[in-house]
């Protein structure tokens, strides 16, 4: 990646509703992609995904209590969609207004027969830049619906275990199967601040090594990057622990246990972005120091090659004068001019005399430790 392209930081801008628009309005942006709607369909013995183009008479289907159903969405652009979870499923139009609206931070929602939740997930693009996009949860008794804006996304490893159909992923129920998906999102928290500790780790032997502008312009990169996980952290942090004190029938205790985990992950994701913030600030005091120090062995040298010059400057400009003893057209001596002007050897003698200086000096300087 070029220097240019690392240094540029990335960002994302959301298209907002009018201002004053009335609550509950859903909002679809014209760059929405199309929707990609995967309906899972699975109990213990019994897996089957497949996808569909609306989510039209679903109510039917999803009304059999031997199954649970996971109802990926991806991609908003589709009022209908919209229009169809409100009048089929009862969803309220401002947890709608909130899926459409991705710029909303971590939280958790009840709404007796259902649970809204949303997270934030992080993944870095091919460029190496963080995108942080919203990840919505609908929670009913056996159903989970979910919604992002994108198609990419980081829940294979779910997916993977559904289909195995081994541990509780089958067993334990949809909000079993959001608690894994929470889970996930959190996971891959560690693994980006693991190749930003990493980073932090170069630029820490680059600094000791050879310190230049990029190191300053990378580490300041990382800091941006964490402040913007902080940003999620804590929230996400918050909402894990408004589950764990919700008295929401639809998520069990057992599921809750698994919750409490999740919560521990984000205690030790937030030490991790202080302790990791705290290094690049360091990174960055210790490249200006280094800075510093290096001006000032510049201004040393310099100062020492003044010091020797100085008083051969102060010779030379006095010799310089040309105030003769005597004139040399009419003979007559002027008195209390220079004598040494037509001294024999003159030039010899000033020279060894301040070639003599300046060793002097240098012995001086040497003693008292300037040059180490």
């Amino acid at each position: 990646m070029s220097k240019s392209a690392k240094h540029k930081r990335k960002r994302k801008h959301y298209s907002i509703p009018t201002v004053g628009a009335s609550p509950g309005v859903v909002f679809i942006d014209e760059q929405s992609l199309k929707p990609v709607i995967v309906f899972h369909t699975y109990n213990v013995h019994f897996y089957e995904v497949k996808e569909l183009d609306n989510i039209e008479n679903l109510t039917e289907i999803v009304a059999n209590k031997e199954f649970n159903y996971w109802i990926e969405i991806k991609g908003f652009k589709s009022i209908d969609l919209f229009d169809t979870l409100s009048a089929d499923f009862g969803i309220n139009k401002l947890v709608l207004e909130d899926i459409t609206r991705p710029y909303q931070r971590p939280k958790f929602e009840e709404y007796g027969t259902y649970d809204f939740a949303i997270s934030r997930m992080l993944h870095f693009d091919e460029q190496k830049n963080l995108d942080n996009d919203q990840f919505s949860f609908i929670l009913k008794e056996n159903v989970l619906f979910t919604f992002q804006e994108g198609y990419k996304d980081c829940l294979d490893p779910v997916r993977a275990r559904l289909i195995a159909g081994k541990g509780n992923i089958r067993i334990a129920g949809s909000s079993y199967l959001m608690y894994a998906l929470m889970d996930i999102i959190v996971d891959t928290y560690f693994v980006i601040l693991g190749e930003w500790s990493e980073e932090l780790d170069l630029i820490e032997d680059r600094l000791f090594d050879k310190p230049d502008r990029s190191v300053m312009y990378d580490t300041q990169l990382v800091k941006r990057n964490l402040i913007n996980v902080r940003r999620v952290v804590w929230p996400e942090r918050d909402k894990l622990n408004d589950i764990l004190r919700s008295d929401s029938r639809l998520i069990p205790d057992q599921t809750k246990m698994y919750i409490r985990d999740a919560y521990d992950h984000c205690i030790q994701l937030i030490d991790m972005v202080e302790s990791l913030k705290e290094i690049s600030a360091s990174n960055i005091d210790m490249y200006l120091s280094i800075i510093s120090n290096r001006m000032n062995e510049i201004m040393k040298v310099l100062t020492i090659i003044s010091s020797i010059f100085i008083p051969l400057t102060f010779i030379a400009g006095v010799y310089g004068m040309n105030f003769a003893i005597e004139d040399p057209v009419t003979g007559k001596v002027l008195p209390q001019n220079m004598p040494e002007l037509y001294q024999e050897h003159g030039y010899l003698y000033t020279m060894i005399i301040m070639g003599l200086i300046a060793v002097l000096q240098i012995i001086y300087f040497w003693r008292k430790g300037w040059f180490k």
